[in-house]
Order: C-alpha cells, then structure tokens, then sequence
C-alpha cells in the first residue's frame, strides 16, 4: 500500500459517514485520499458532497445491467479503474455478489449500525428496541459474502434510554458511527489493522476481541 491510502467510498444516501471521513482527513488525523465515492443511486445527497470536495463520483444505476452479477462485475471494474487501496461501504445498501468480493478480500470494510453479529440486514434499531436490549452500537468488519457477517474489527456502543425510538436511537448512535468508522480506517491505513490468513490482526498479532471505540 502506499503512504497515503487510497480510499474508495461506497453509499447509497446522504453520505454522512463520507463527510466524516472527509472532514477527519482534512483534519490530518487521516493519513487518505479518497479518490472516488460511488453509489447506486444516482440522486445520492452523498455524491453531491463528494462533488462538492473535489471528489470524482460514479453513479451507477442497476438498471443499467441485466442481473446483480453483471451490475457488480461493472461496478466494480469502474471502482478498481481508481486502483483504491480500501472500500469502504458507507450506507451501501445492496448485498455484493460474492466473485467481485474475491479480489478484495481484506481491503473492503462495512460499518454496521447494530453490534454485530446481532441484528445483520435492516431495521437494527427497531428491531433492538423490540428486543428489550439495553444496549446498542454500531460495528465496522472486513465484508465477506455473508450478509453483514465478516469479521470483525471495532465496535461502539450506546445505552438505550428509557423512551427511545427508533429514530431518536439513530441519532444518537450516529456521531459515535462516524467516530467508528474514522477510527478504523485510520488503524488500516497506518497499518495496524489487517485481516491476513483468515484472521484479524492489530498491531502485528492475531484480535483476540473486538475492539471498542
């Protein structure tokens, strides 16, 4: 990898964990450049924030292909053409075909809002208070074709307060994801985190434990 990371930016919506990774870079706390910021979407908020930072963006519409596999295959030849280091997926929402995740094995993270493995998929916070939890969090891992289910690196969490709902829950979760989210990409790009051999190391050695933020 090379000294500055390059960073490719999957979303699908308004791009709020984007902004917190451009505005940490900007910051110098991010070691990255984040070379392009893709979507599924072609009226995503966040591409217009991409724009608006002097970031290149592709908007891709499945529509555009005949079947999930070829709309991947395709999107992930344009992405791999901006030669990323790193994808992150950032509020993408479609499941990815498993032969384009093959070739990024270990160089493409998700950020979750639930504390996984609990809650993979949809509607974590509603399904979080539906389940009495009492606490709640979000979670960054290394993606696999498994629905939400690759390893993990991070965590964070949140107490759920009497008379939350689902949208009050997401609020105050999402200050805490941006941290997350920052917080491990800036580990990848110094290079103490890796997922090698089957394993998730930090600093060299073999994560016992999830980490927390």
């Amino acid at each position: 990898m090379s000294a500055v990371l390059r960073v490719a930016v999957l979303i699908s919506g308004r791009g709020s964990n984007l902004g917190a990774l451009i505005a940490a870079q900007r910051r110098g706390e991010l070691p990255i450049e984040i070379v392009l910021v893709a979507s599924n979407k072609t009226a995503a908020e966040g591409l217009r924030l991409a724009e608006a930072n002097g970031i290149a963006t592709l908007a891709l519409d499945p529509a555009s292909q005949p079947d999930r596999a070829r709309y991947d295959a395709e999107l992930f030849a344009r992405v791999g053409a901006f030669a990323p280091d790193l994808i992150v997926l950032a509020g993408f929402m479609r499941v990815l075909d498993a032969a384009v995740l093959a070739p990024w094995a270990g160089r493409i993270i998700n950020i979750h809002p639930s504390l996984l493995p609990k809650y993979a998929g949809l509607h974590t916070h509603k399904r979080a208070l539906a389940a009495g939890d009492t606490v709640h969090g979000a979670s960054v891992h290394f993606v696999t074709a498994e629905l939400d289910g690759g390893p993990l690196l991070a965590c964070s969490e949140i107490t759920i307060e009497p008379g939350d709902s689902p949208d009050t829950l997401a609020q105050r979760l999402l200050p805490r994801e941006h941290a997350l989210l920052c917080r491990c990409v800036q580990w990848l790009a110094q290079g103490r985190a890796e997922w090698r051999d089957g394993t998730v190391h930090f600093d060299g050695v073999p994560l016992l434990q999830v980490l927390r933020v």
